[in-house]
């Protein structure tokens, strides 16, 4: 894939892999709105109503009403998260949600890509090598757009066994330097219907909760509440180790 600086005339000559970001795009793009929405009818009406059997617990059109602007993060176990969220997501609000997405997994050969741009309207994060380049890019999302809910992984990987990992810091640097709330959710059910390792999902139950809005604040303090908030869903993804601290 062809190396691209983010901030080298971002606005007029644009790589392919961030063409379907509305902030660059600003017009109506057929194609992608097509596939969107077939996309959504699957998810919705196929995916996550007949095989993983998805519920929602708590209310997003409250959220939209109040918060224009959120870092939307939640556990990560499993490769059903972001497209669960999506889901969990009314698809009058798709058009105002991004994904931050591997780079090296997400776009690494062209069927990936595909979905990546038209099903999750995802943003390339490089985890290997010009880091700041998707940070710069992710906060310029951030300020510029009057809407925008970002979905983060904080725990930067997915866990192995369930467990909550500890959180990085970009969390902390989205939402401090751009003064954007974060949204708690939690997925349950994600490990055992597509664990780490296992090459499809099984059918199943999925929950989604929406938990409290933190404001912004230092990384140890976000990870703190997550966690303690987290243990009145589910406790079991608390490990001893956490719990201690």
């Amino acid at each position: 894939m062809k190396d691209w600086n983010y901030e080298n005339e971002q606005w007029h000559k644009l790589p392919s892999h961030l063409k379907h970001l509305p902030l660059f795009t600003r017009n109506f793009d057929f194609t992608a709105t097509f596939i969107g929405a077939m996309w959504a009818f699957f998810l919705k009406f196929i995916g996550f109503k007949l095989y993983a059997r998805l519920k929602v617990v708590g209310d997003f059109h409250e959220l939209y009403k109040n918060h224009p602007k959120l870092l939307v993060i939640s556990n990560h176990s499993s490769h059903l998260d972001a497209t669960s969220i999506t889901a969990a997501v009314p698809f009058k609000y798709w058009k105002h949600l991004y994904i931050s997405a591997a780079k090296d997994y997400w776009f690494r050969n062209p069927v990936f890509t595909f979905f990546s741009k038209y099903c999750l309207g995802a943003i390339p994060i490089d985890r290997k090598e010009k880091k700041s380049e998707a940070v710069n890019l992710c906060i310029t999302l951030l300020k510029q757009l009057d809407r925008i809910w970002l979905i983060l992984f904080p725990e930067g990987t997915r866990s192995s066994d369930g467990y909550l990992q500890s959180f990085k810091r970009g969390v902390s640097i989205f939402s401090q330097t751009t003064n954007t709330p974060v949204l708690f959710l939690y997925i349950e059910g994600n490990k055992t219907l597509w664990p780490k390792g296992k090459l499809i999902p099984r059918p199943g139950i999925l929950r989604v909760f929406i938990g409290p809005v933190h404001p912004p604040a230092p990384i140890e303090e976000i990870d703190s509440a997550y966690k303690k908030w987290v243990a009145t869903v589910d406790p079991s993804v608390i490990s001893d180790e956490v719990s201690k601290n």
